[in-house]
């Protein structure tokens, strides 16, 4: 499924395209897919197709087309301090982008059925947090992901604001998704062929919208243990956070506040320029032709090729441009990273309010 819109030579020119194709409609949806790298969440020998528009799978391990899950990110209208959950949460892709969302009040979990792609999507979570730039951008609502079939959560559940399925859903568990839901509270899945928003609007009321067609593996039917008994899974309990993590956070917001109002002010908060993309530049082409068992090379004119002048212009101005284009900028500041540094605090409690991070 994907292949809407065209492929991207990096994420952002892969979010231009998204948005140009009105997929993604709304900045708060913009700022979270381009804080997270399609790539990322990659085996490292198949990068070179993250920027497409296509869906991913090695072995347990997929991701959907970024066509798709801008869709399923706009249809969710996702707020601050909301609980969401992701049935079948896969790399954790989705779930740390909603988390960027939901802030540090939210409850984000996620329910995926293989375990290693459970294991995956903590690695790839703990990797985020260490060393994305973006980590200290947003007040992040950390995902928890648990194994298990989403068919068997324990009815004991709480119920939660947004839901996410990303598998096939016949219309027998319809009604098992809807349960899973707060009143006033969106669930988007793919039902028979269509991905489905449905709003729950009242204790048995509901809304259903149809957004596009679309091609989902189904769900896995739950599997009888040797007893005949189903293998309930436990959602995280509600996160209480404690007095010192309510303090960071507070303190990080501070520091965060405080650096939007020098840079409304002018007060030296520059942003990295933005590298200039490589432009795609006629080349003089060589032919070689194949006769029988004789090869002939021959170099095939072209009408720009008149005169030595021109091809020596073109050539200065391509070398001109070529070093321009590989001048890359300089890193991006962590401005608040060098705020916290700089705290007259002792260097634990530092690292403390930078969430140990490596940068």
């Amino acid at each position: 499924m994907g292949g809407a819109v065209s492929a991207g030579e990096d994420n952002d020119e892969l979010i231009d395209n998204l948005k140009e194709a009105q997929y993604i409609r709304t900045d708060l949806v913009e700022q979270a897919f381009r804080a997270i790298d399609r790539a990322d969440y990659y085996l490292e020998e198949f990068k070179e197709n993250a920027y497409k528009d296509l869906a991913w799978k090695h072995g347990n391990i997929h991701l959907s087309a970024p066509c798709i899950y801008s869709e399923v990110m706009e249809a969710l209208d996702l707020q601050p301090g909301l609980s969401f959950l992701n049935l079948g949460s896969g790399t954790g892709y989705l779930s740390s982008m909603v988390g960027l969302i939901l802030g540090p009040f939210g409850v984000n979990h996620g329910v995926e059925l293989h375990s290693d792609v459970t294991e995956y999507a903590k690695q790839k979570l703990d990797v985020f947090i260490r060393t994305s730039d973006s980590f200290d951008k947003f007040d992040f609502c950390e995902p928890s992901f648990v194994t298990g079939n989403c068919l068997e959560i324990a009815p004991d559940c709480c119920q939660y604001d947004r839901v996410y399925c990303g598998a096939g859903v016949q219309k027998e568990h319809e009604e098992y998704m809807k349960n899973l839901l707060k009143v006033g509270g969106i669930l988007v899945m793919p039902l028979e062929e269509k991905l489905t928003k449905i709003t729950r609007t009242g204790p048995s009321a509901w809304e259903t919208k149809k957004i596009l067609a679309v091609s989902f593996a189904p769900l896995v039917q739950p599997c009888r243990s040797e007893s005949g008994q189903s293998r309930l899974v436990q959602l995280p309990p509600p996160a209480v956070r404690s007095l010192q993590d309510l303090a960071r956070l507070a303190i990080r917001g501070s520091i965060k506040r405080a650096m939007r109002q020098e840079a409304t002010r002018g007060g030296g908060l520059k942003n990295t320029p933005m590298f200039k993309r490589r432009r795609v530049r006629r080349r003089r082409m060589e032919t070689i032709v194949f006769l029988d068992k004789e090869v002939f090379a021959s170099r095939i004119s072209n009408p720009s090729d008149d005169t030595s002048c021109e091809d020596a212009e073109e050539d200065r101005r391509e070398v001109a441009e070529r070093t321009l284009q590989e001048t890359k900028p300089e890193p991006p500041v962590n401005f608040l990273r060098q705020r916290v540094l700089r705290l007259p605090l002792p260097d634990p409690l530092k690292y403390y309010l930078l969430y140990y991070r490596e940068k």
